[in-house]
């Protein structure tokens, strides 16, 4: 970083403790404790510190924190290998808490979520001195794993199942499959069909919990529903079987990418968008306002569930034991895409 000195000459020299206490305008030892126990410290003054940090591009002395504190200031996360939108956000998001904060993050990835790659993921990161692990597990095969870790060791988990034994925070799937069918159903759509995910995916299958809920306190035909692999292709491959289909005007996705394959599929069908038939999303990527028609879909507030992932996990790190299911409400973004049931 660029400093300057009394008589106004630049210098470069890195930033310490002190400079980010002088900037703040509190104590070393406030900012001290923003750093390793951020809960602690009151919202105004915690967010004086954080930007203080910011501004000098301040790095804390991980080897003195450590013999200081006992902790690393290091934060392991475990992730599936995927460039998918929401597990890459999720990642994103947890690391910006994470750096906020001043902690550094550990990724590592791994090919299959399973009992025996999630304790080695977590063995090489116990080897890098972790304070604590983050674990993304939106496979029903990462339960076993999540079930089997070692006791000693702070761990939250995100997007994985119920009847976990550790903390969980996730968006809660079934409320916005539910909020999309209602939708759609509001609008005066006799059923809805639905194109889900994988049927090892935690969250396709509690999209079709929510969607099918909701049909049934309704009292509508509930089709059978299709399931795709989260690809624009599948959606597109799916989406010509339900585009030949006359009796279909309304189409819950379960997530953008496949809306898309959707959306051109019917298009290439002869169906319009939404006179025709309505199509609703789920993830609300930077993309879905500029399909054509506008996509109506279900936004999932990643940031919140970063937010809420890392300070449960600060929680545990503080000797905070009982499981907790934390579950971040998602939205409804209405578009262009959905429309009334034709006449």
């Amino acid at each position: 970083m660029t400093m300057r000195s009394d008589e106004g000459a630049p210098r470069t020299k890195p930033a310490v403790l002190g400079d980010v206490a002088a900037l703040a305008g509190v104590s070393a030892m406030t900012v001290s404790r923003v750093l390793n126990a951020p809960d602690r410290v009151r919202a105004e003054t915690r967010d004086r510190v954080l930007a203080a940090v910011r501004e000098l591009d301040y790095w804390p002395n991980l080897a003195a924190r450590q013999l200081v504190t006992g902790r690393s200031g290091v934060l392991g996360v475990v992730s599936i290998d995927t460039t998918l939108y929401g597990p890459a956000s999720t990642l994103y998001c947890i690391e910006q808490a994470a750096r906020l904060s001043g902690y550094s993050v550990s990724i590592a990835s791994l090919g299959m979520l399973s009992r025996r790659s999630i304790q080695e993921a977590v063995r090489r990161l116990r080897a890098q001195s972790v304070d604590g692990v983050i674990i993304l597990a939106p496979h029903e095969s990462a339960a076993d794993g999540l079930r089997h870790l070692p006791l000693d060791l702070p761990v939250v988990a995100v997007d994985a199942g119920e009847d976990i034994p550790v903390p969980v925070v996730t968006v809660d799937q079934r409320a916005g499959a539910a909020r999309a069918t209602r939708h759609l159903l509001s609008l005066g759509h006799r059923t809805v069909w639905h194109l889900g995910g994988p049927v090892d995916w935690l969250d396709a299958n509690y999209r079709i919990d929510g969607w099918r809920g909701v049909l049934e306190a309704e009292g509508r035909p509930v089709p059978e529903p299709l399931r795709g692999d989260w690809s624009p292709r599948s959606g597109y491959e799916l989406g010509r079987r339900l585009a030949a289909d006359p009796s279909v005007t309304a189409v819950f996705v379960g997530n953008d990418q496949m809306a898309l394959g959707m959306l051109r599929a019917l298009r290439e069908a002869g169906r319009r968008v939404p006179e025709d038939v309505s199509v609703v999303g789920f993830d609300d990527v930077p993309e879905a306002g500029y399909f054509w028609p506008p996509l109506t879909t279900v936004r999932q507030e990643f940031g919140e569930v970063g937010r809420h992932a890392f300070r449960l996990l600060l929680d545990r790190m503080a000797g905070h034991t009982e499981p907790a299911r934390r579950l971040v409400e998602p939205q409804l973004v209405v578009r262009e895409s959905t429309g009334p049931a034709p006449a």
